[in-house]
């Protein structure tokens, strides 16, 4: 009898616990706003996936010792690289086995080889296709939660946010407010992605912080005009903008800043492809 009143009771205890866990999860799901369940695939970057930074005209231009690994620097259809020390001298780095990349004319760079790319280059053309591709798949998923227009202090959960407009994290530093989290609840392939019709902008000092599992590789942010990271802010993820991505001093990326039709522009910069 004692043995069958063990058991029973074990298995009552069990049932509880299951169930406290299912409240905690549901909690936590309601807490960090899930958006939608999940954001579907990973986006295919294409030949724009080979591109830590890809800009369109008149300049990929950097000020300060920028240090950029894991990917090429691409331009297209502009031929204009400045601030770069395999280009003119200047202080910013390129790790190899990282390429500049563009169209045709990089042998008028005679500081550039053995980091330049083919003379001419089908690469970044590709790459801005393929980035196209990718933004209107980002632009086109469905479902997911509003996002709102300061996104300063939340906890987010896999998934699709959107903003018809702009958006940021527009709280200044130090303090929790500054922080955005993406919280990808134990699931190293969880998938966020976040269209934004207008520009993204974050404050001095903010961070985007991964948690539970989440991987830069696989966070996007699709940007329908312009993307600026504050000074000394930390960034995660990859940045599809339509126009011109800033990168301001001393801000981080992991990730990859991407420009349909504008600039990119790095001052003292830490930029890795993750």
């Amino acid at each position: 009898m004692r043995t069958h009143t063990n058991r029973k009771i074990w298995f009552i205890a069990l049932l509880l616990l299951g169930f406290a866990a299912g409240c905690a999860d549901l909690d936590k799901g309601l807490a960090g706003g899930g958006g939608g369940g999940g954001g579907g695939p990973v986006v295919v970057l294409g030949a724009a996936g080979g591109c830590a930074i890809l800009g369109a005209t008149p300049v990929v231009s950097n000020t300060g010792p920028t240090v950029v690994t894991g990917g090429d620097i691409c331009i297209s259809p502009a031929l204009s690289f400045t601030g770069w020390a395999r280009i003119d001298a200047g202080p910013g780095v390129l790790t190899p086995p990282g390429l500049f990349r563009a169209p045709s004319g990089l042998s008028l760079f005679p500081l550039c080889p053995p980091q330049c790319g083919p003379d001419p280059d089908p690469i970044p053309a590709q790459a801005q296709l393929d980035m196209l591709t990718a933004y209107n798949d980002l632009a086109g998923r469905t479902g997911g939660l509003p996002l709102p227009g300061d996104i300063s202090g939340l906890t987010l959960t896999p998934g699709i946010y959107k903003n018809a407009s702009s958006t940021g994290i527009l709280s200044p530093a130090p303090g929790p407010l500054s922080i955005v989290t993406l919280d990808g609840l134990g699931n190293p392939d969880a998938v966020f992605i976040f269209q934004i019709g207008s520009a993204l902008t974050t404050n001095t000092g903010t961070q985007v912080k991964l948690t539970n599992g989440t991987q830069a590789k696989n966070v996007f942010w699709q940007v329908g005009s312009s993307a600026t990271l504050g000074v000394n802010s930390t960034f995660n993820g990859s940045i599809l903008a339509l126009a011109s991505i800033t990168l301001d001093t001393g801000a981080t990326l992991n990730g990859r800043a991407l420009a349909h039709t504008g600039a990119v522009t790095c001052d003292s910069n830490p930029v890795t492809v993750p």
